[in-house]
């Protein structure tokens, strides 16, 4: 490696020095965004009907509070009775995917919402959901 430095790098360094043009720092960590205010709400052993006007319910009030992160278990469907029903798939739980489907449909609801996306593992993972809910206004 040589110690010398081109004529043109340091007239680009000079013309940096002389600009108001700022680098990111690196050593910076990105920050999560903070949620200032988090409730969850546990749909185990909810019937699909209990379930779904609770979690209307829930978003709704949670909005008027500007709540920010919601926490959503719906279980993963082990312990459920959908084996009585032969039009239910007994691999698949039934509160796991129709609230976010209920919601999804909802357009009122929806208007509420930034954002669902599945639970982090110490949330209930695969039998949990976020909702990021908008300010309110």
């Amino acid at each position: 490696m040589t110690n010398k430095i081109s004529d043109k790098d340091k007239k680009d360094w000079e013309n940096f020095l002389l600009s108001e043009e700022k680098l990111p720092d690196k050593d910076l960590k990105l920050k999560k965004k903070k949620y200032n205010s988090t409730y969850s709400i546990d749909l185990h052993g909810y019937t699909l009907e209990e379930a779904n006007k609770s979690i209307q319910d829930f978003i709704n009030k949670s909005y008027e509070k500007n709540i920010n992160k919601l926490i959503v278990v719906t279980g993963k469907g082990i312990h459920s009775n959908n084996d009585t029903n032969p039009y239910v798939s007994k691999d698949l739980s039934i509160l796991k995917y129709s609230v976010p489907e209920f919601i999804k449909q909802n357009v009122d609801l929806m208007k509420k919402i930034s954002e669902i996306k599945n639970a982090e593992i110490e949330d209930g993972g695969s039998g949990a959901f976020y909702i990021y809910l908008k300010k309110k206004k």
